[in-house]
């Protein structure tokens, strides 16, 4: 079943929250499975305008963002940074486990 229209938009519009795109992105990255993380990365950007204006903010070649963000994408460490700080948030590091 595909997505209604006015789904996709209620969820772009949910996005351009920082703090709702913090949550969305942690929850798929607590999953622990980087193809939902990468894909959750490419939501929020089309959420803040695209990859156009991410490659602007990034200073980053948008064929590269669109690799990088693809189903199959790996991105390196220094385009996450670059990409999450353009949307105005950072990586975090917490205890795991039995520290948490």
């Amino acid at each position: 079943m595909k997505p209604s229209r006015s789904f996709d938009e209620t969820r772009r519009k949910a996005l351009k929250d920082p703090k709702v795109a913090a949550l969305y992105l942690e929850e798929c990255l607590r999953d622990g499975d980087m193809r939902l993380f990468t894909a959750a990365l490419k939501h929020v950007a089309e959420a803040r305008g695209g990859m156009a204006s991410l490659s602007k903010t990034t200073r980053l070649n948008r064929e590269a963002l669109y690799r990088a963000l693809s189903r199959d994408g790996n991105p390196r460490l220094d385009t996450l940074t670059k990409v999450l700080a353009a949307m105005g948030l950072r990586i975090g590091v917490i205890p795991a486990g039995k520290y948490s």
